[in-house]
Order: structure tokens, then C-alpha cells, then sequence
């Protein structure tokens, strides 16, 4: 198998296997790969692929990626989830806390993928902000328009403000 070609789940890896040294990790989203093969498949090539799914693991082990990054020493890691998924948004804050559990910065792209399409790339910082609703909420009061963003992808959003008002 070529370098690059291996393709893990990150919880079922250990954090010193010999595919994890000086690679370059795609850490994504399990639905990666249904959600848009051809974005995957470019994506995934030089890279050894470590799958997670939020939903299904318990968020506790994201202790291990940190773990990973100190006993391995990956040459890079991207990010990449599905946007809007409440689930995949503990993908990307947990590169982050590998940063702050190391104390030591790690060379990481975040990304994710739009209405299954595209891919943009988010800066680390949005990912942070995300955490702090009181932060969120005061961008929401400066720029208002970004609530029509949100109209534009969710669907939950639509369905909301479709329903009638509690008596």
C-alpha cells in the first residue's frame, strides 16, 4: 500500500503506529466519503486518512489526538467535516485542545464542506469563537446577515421559523 493510502479510524489506532510518523494526517468526518467521494478522494490522496464520527464516539477521547501529535509527530494534519453538523464541530475544537493540552502549535488546516459541494477553509480562531455563544451572539448584533447565511444551508433553521409560535 502507497503512503498515504492507509485509511483508520483515529479511536482504533494506536498513537505510535508507524503510519502516524511524520505523515500527513486528513482527520474527517466518517460521512466524508458519502457526502462527496470525488472531494474525498482528492482530498485523501499523500495523506494517511484517520476517520471519527462525533456522533458515534464518545467525545472523551479526544484527549488522544494530543497524544498522537506528542508521540508520533505528524508533518501536518487538515481537518475536514461537514458543516451545520453539531457533531463534527468536537472534530475541529479538539486540534485545537491538542494545541493547548501540548502547548506547542501544530502545523493544521480546518475545513469543511458546504451543502456537500464545496470546500472552504476556516480559520482556527472561528473555531474557538464557536465555543463562546456570548461571543456568537454579538456578531449575530453586528452583522444580522449572517442570519440569512444560515437560512441559505439549514434546513432545521427553515423548518423553525415555518412552525407556529408557542401559545
Amino acid at each position: 500500500m502507497e503512503r498515504g493510502a492507509e485509511r483508520v479510524w483515529v479511536w482504533n489506532t494506536w498513537v505510535k503506529a508507524p503510519i502516524l510518523k511524520g505523515a500527513d494526517l486528513l482527520i474527517c468526518s466518517a460521512c466524508l466519503p458519502v457526502v462527496n467521494p470525488k472531494l474525498f478522494e482528492e482530498l485523501s490522496r499523500g495523506r494517511t486518512v484517520l476517520f471519527a464520527c462525533p456522533e458515534q464516539e464518545n467525545p472523551t477521547y479526544y484527549g488522544k489526538i494530543a497524544s498522537m501529535i506528542r508521540s508520533s509527530r505528524p508533518r501536518s494534519i487538515t481537518v475536514v467535516t461537514v458543516d451545520g453538523s453539531p457533531h463534527c464541530f468536537a472534530l475541529h475544537a479538539s486540534i485545537n485542545e491538542a494545541e493547548y493540552i501540548l502547548g506547542e502549535r501544530v502545523d493544521k488546516e480546518h475545513y469543511v464542506v458546504i451543502d456537500s459541494t464545496h470546500l472552504i477553509k476556516i480559520n482556527p480562531d472561528a473555531v474557538r469563537i464557536a465555543r463562546y455563544l456570548s461571543i456568537v451572539q454579538k456578531l449575530i448584533e453586528k452583522i444580522p446577515e449572517a442570519v440569512k447565511e444560515l437560512e441559505k444551508h439549514s434546513e432545521e433553521y427553515k423548518l423553525l421559523h415555518s412552525l407556529k409560535e408557542p401559545k
